[in-house]
C-alpha cells in the first residue's frame, strides 16, 4: 500500500515522496519588477532542505498587470529567467523537484490600472471593473502564456502548472459566471484554456508533465459544480493536462450556495471525483496538515500526491516532522539526525 513517502513518478518527475508544496504568493516588497529575491530563495529552498517532495512555486505572470499586487512574481521578460534559475538549482542540490505555476490574474489584478477579464464584470464593489478583452487580444494572451511557459522552461524547472483556478482568468473564461462573451470564446468556455495547454506543451519537452490548478466546485449563484468541472476537465487532459491540482472557489463573492468549508479534508471528495472519472492523476490540497489525514488520502487511493499550504507556511521542515509523526524512515539532512534518532 502508498504511503506519503512512497516515490512517485509521473513522465520524468520522480519524487521521492507524495509531499507538495502549493503555490501561495509571498507579495515580497522586494519584487516590484516580478523577480525573485533573496526572500524567495530561502523560502523555497529552506523546505527542500526540510524534505518536500515536490514544491511549486508561487503564481508567477505572464504580464506586469496580470499579478495580483505589483509584489508578485513574473515571466514576461527574458531578464527575469536567471534568477528563477539560480533558485531551481538551490533546490535540486537538496533532492527535491521544483515546478512553477504560470498564470494571470484577469480581473483580480489589483494593480491594474485597468484590469482586462473575458467580460467587464467587477469581482465586487471594492474591485475596478475590467475591461473585456478584444477576440484579437485573447489570442495575443494566449501567446504571452507561451513565451512564460518558455522561460520556465529555460530556467530548469521540472514541471508546469497552469493555474485555471481560484477565480484568476483562465478560470474567468471557464466559467459561466464570469464569461458572457458572444465570441468564439464565450460559445465555448474551454477554449481560452485549450489553447494556453497547447501553447505550453508546444514549449515543453515531450516528457515534461503539465498540472493544472481548477476550481472543481464554484460557491456562487449562476456557477459550476462538480459535474461541470469533471467536463471541462476531461477536455483539458484530451488537450494535454497530465495532472489535475484540485481547489475550489475564488470566483466571486460568495452567494447562495453556500461558503466554501474551512475543515480539514474539505475539497479532498473534488480531487477524489476528478480522478475517479478521468483516470488521470491528482494533487489533493486544503487543510491537509495533519500527517496521519495526509497519509489516509494517499492509502485510500483518493489522490496521488497531498499538498501542504498553511502547515508548510508555519512549518518549513513539515515534512521531516510528518515522517517522525508516521514512524517513517526518510533521508535526513546529515545535519539534522541527532534530532530524529529515537
Amino acid at each position: 500500500m502508498n504511503h506519503l513517502f512512497t516515490p512517485y513518478n509521473i513522465k520524468n518527475l520522480d519524487l521521492k515522496n507524495r509531499v507538495v508544496m502549493p503555490p501561495m504568493c509571498q507579495y515580497s516588497v522586494d519584487a516590484e519588477d516580478g523577480i525573485p529575491t533573496s526572500w524567495h530563495q530561502h523560502h523555497y529552498v529552506s523546505r527542500a532542505i526540510g524534505g518536500t517532495g515536490l514544491i511549486i512555486m508561487e503564481m508567477t505572470d505572464v504580464e506586469p498587470d496580470g499579478r495580483i499586487t505589483n509584489r508578485d512574481l513574473g515571466l514576461w521578460s527574458d531578464d527575469q529567467v536567471g534568477a528563477f534559475t539560480k533558485i531551481v538549482d538551490e533546490v535540486h542540490q537538496y533532492g527535491a523537484k521544483i515546478g512553477i505555476q504560470i498564470a494571470h490574474a484577469g480581473r483580480k489584478a489589483e494593480d491594474a490600472e485597468t484590469p482586462v477579464a473575458p467580460s467587464a464584470i467587477a469581482f465586487d464593489e471594492s474591485y475596478k471593473t475590467p475591461r473585456a478583452l478584444e477576440t484579437k487580444e485573447v489570442k495575443e494572451m494566449v501567446e504571452k502564456f507561451r513565451l512564460s511557459v518558455r522561460r520556465a522552461v529555460q530556467a530548469g524547472f521540472d514541471v508546469i502548472e497552469l493555474h485555471g483556478a481560484h477565480g484568476y482568468l483562465i478560470h474567468q473564461f471557464t466559467s459561466p459566471f464570469t464569461n458572457k462573451r458572444d465570441d468564439e470564446y464565450g460559445k465555448d468556455l474551454t477554449k481560452f484554456g485549450v489553447e494556453i495547454i497547447k501553447a505550453a506543451k508546444s514549449e515543453m519537452p515531450a516528457d515534461m508533465p503539465l498540472i493544472m490548478r481548477i476550481s472543481a466546485k464554484e460557491y456562487v449563484d449562476g456557477g459550476y459544480g462538480i459535474e461541470e468541472s469533471i467536463e471541462f476537465s476531461k477536455v483539458f487532459k484530451e488537450a494535454g493536462v497530465d495532472m489535475f491540482h484540485v481547489s475550489s472557489g475564488g470566483e466571486g463573492p460568495i452567494g447562495a450556495d453556500g461558503r466554501p468549508g474551512t475543515h480539514a479534508n474539505y475539497q479532498t471528495p473534488l480531487a477524489r471525483e476528478i480522478k475517479k472519472a478521468l483516470n488521470v492523476p491528482v494533487i489533493a490540497v486544503g487543510r491537509l496538515e495533519d500527517p496521519i489525514l495526509a497519509n489516509s488520502i494517499i492509502g485510500n487511493e483518493e489522490a496521488d500526491l497531498v499538498a501542504v499550504g498553511r502547515g508548510m507556511l508555519r512549518h518549513p521542515y513539515w515534512t521531516l516532522e510528518a515522517s517522525k509523526t508516521l514512524n517513517k524512515q526518510i533521508e535526513l539532512p546529515k545535519q539534522y539526525e541527532l534530532a530524529f534518532k529515537h
